[in-house]
C-alpha cells in the first residue's frame, strides 16, 4: 500500500496517506477495535453450530438415531491409525430401509476426511471434508442411487465465540436461474451460558415453481450440569413450528433428557386460520435416559404416542460388540426387534501401538 514518501527533503502525500489521515475513518477504526477488545475480554466460548444446537439430547440420550430392526453383522478392519484407514463390510436382514450388503472405506488425516460407501443396489455415496485452517472447513457430500442423485456443499467457519455456516443442496444455475436448497446459519455466544442464532432457508425445486423462504430462530442455554435449547420456525410453507430439548447429567454414568415439538399449520375447516381455514395443531414429546455400565450402555425412551424404545450395547471382548434394540408401540400394537454384532479385526501391531500410545490418531475435520 502506498504511503507518504520523502523526495528532496519534502514529503509527498499519496492517496493512502489521506485515507489514514481521514478523521472519520480513524474514529470508525477506533470504535471497531474498542468493541473487538471488549468482546475478546469477555472470553465467550464457541457455542457450536446451529445444526447441532440440540446435540446433547439428540446424540447422547435420544434413540432416534440409534434404533434399527432385523439382524446386522459388521466387520471392520483398521489398516492404519495415522493416517486413519479403515475398511468395513455390513450385512443386514429384515430391514427394508437398509441394503442387505454395504461396503465402506474411510481415510482421515488432520486436514482431510474421505469416506465412500457402496450398496448392493449400486447406490454410491461419498463424503469429503477439507480443513483449510483451524477455523474453516469445507464439506462435500454426494449420493448416487438408481433414479436419484444428490449433491451437498457446505462451508463452516468456527470463530472464538460464534459459528457461521453456508450450505447448498443440489445447487444449479444452468436452467436460466438459481435452483436448489440454500441455507445460511449463524450461532453466537452472548454470555458464557447463553447463545442465540438463526438459520435462513431458500429453496426452488424447478424454474417453473415459485421460490420458498423460511427463517428459524434458536437459543441454547448451558447450566452447570444441564443444557436446554429452543428452536422456533417462523411461518413458512409448513406453518409455524416450535422445538425444545432439555439434557441433564445426573451422575458420571447417568444422563437424562426430554424434548417437545409443536407444529401449527393451516387446515381445511373452521373459521380461523389462513384464508378462512382452520389451524391444524400437532405435537409430540419424549423422555429418554442413558446409563453407562462398566462394559455396556443402556438407553431407554418413551414418547407421547405410547412408543417405548430400548437399546443395549454390550462389549463382549475389546474387539466385539453386541447391540440389542427393541421397540413397542402400545397404540398400534406393534413390536420391533433388532440384533447387531460388530467385530473390529485390528492387527496385533496396531493394538500394541494403541495400548502403548506410540501413535496418536489424528483428528479429522468431521
Amino acid at each position: 500500500m502506498a504511503s507518504p514518501v520523502m523526495t528532496d527533503d519534502k514529503f509527498v502525500s499519496t492517496p493512502a496517506a489521506h485515507v489514514h489521515e481521514n478523521p472519520l475513518l480513524g474514529s470508525l477504526r477506533s470504535i471497531y477495535q474498542s468493541v473487538w477488545d471488549r468482546r475478546d475480554a469477555l472470553g465467550l466460548p464457541n457455542p457450536g453450530s446451529f445444526d447441532n444446537i440440540s446435540r446433547e439430547f439428540s446424540r447422547d440420550v435420544s434413540l432416534s438415531n440409534f434404533m434399527f430392526t432385523g439382524l446386522r453383522a459388521e466387520w471392520s478392519k483398521p489398516f492404519s491409525n495415522s493416517p486413519i484407514f479403515h475398511l468395513s463390510h455390513q450385512l443386514s436382514m429384515g430391514a427394508q430401509a437398509i441394503s442387505p450388503y454395504t461396503f465402506s472405506a474411510l481415510y482421515g488425516t488432520s486436514k482431510v476426511f474421505l469416506q465412500g460407501t457402496w450398496e448392493l443396489d449400486n447406490s454410491l455415496s461419498a463424503r469429503s471434508n477439507y480443513r483449510w485452517h483451524d477455523s474453516f472447513i469445507t464439506k462435500t457430500n454426494a449420493q448416487i442411487a438408481p433414479g436419484n442423485a444428490m449433491l451437498s456443499l457446505e462451508n463452516d467457519y468456527t470463530g472464538k465465540d460464534f459459528t457461521a455456516s453456508l450450505k447448498a443442496m443440489n445447487p444449479s444455475i444452468i436452467d436460466g436461474g438459481i435452483k436448489g436448497i440454500w441455507m445460511a446459519s449463524y450461532l453466537q455466544s452472548v454470555t458464557p451460558s447463553l447463545a442465540l442464532g438463526l438459520e435462513m432457508v431458500w429453496q426452488r425445486v424447478a424454474m417453473s415453481s415459485s421460490p420458498e423462504a423460511m427463517i428459524q430462530y434458536g437459543a441454547k442455554y448451558k447450566g452447570q450440569d444441564w443444557i436446554a435449547s429452543l428452536q422456533m420456525q417462523a411461518e413458512g410453507p409448513q406453518g409455524t413450528g416450535l422445538s425444545s430439548t432439555y439434557w441433564r447429567k445426573l451422575t458420571d454414568k447417568v444422563s437424562v433428557g426430554a424434548d417437545l415439538n409443536l407444529q401449527f399449520a393451516p387446515g381445511l375447516g373452521g373459521q380461523a386460520g389462513l384464508l378462512g381455514g382452520g389451524l391444524q395443531k400437532e405435537g409430540s414429546a419424549s423422555a429418554a435416559a442413558k446409563y453407562e455400565f462398566r462394559a455396556s450402555t443402556y438407553r431407554a425412551q418413551l414418547d407421547s404416542k405410547g412408543k417405548l424404545s430400548v437399546l443395549l450395547e454390550k462389549t463382549i471382548l475389546p474387539a466385539v460388540r453386541i447391540t440389542f434394540a427393541g421397540e413397542m408401540d402400545h397404540l398400534k400394537q406393534q413390536t420391533k426387534v433388532g440384533v447387531a454384532v460388530s467385530v473390529e479385526a485390528m492387527s496385533e501391531d496396531l493394538m500394541e501401538q494403541a495400548e502403548k500410545g506410540a501413535i496418536s490418531a489424528p483428528s479429522p475435520p468431521l
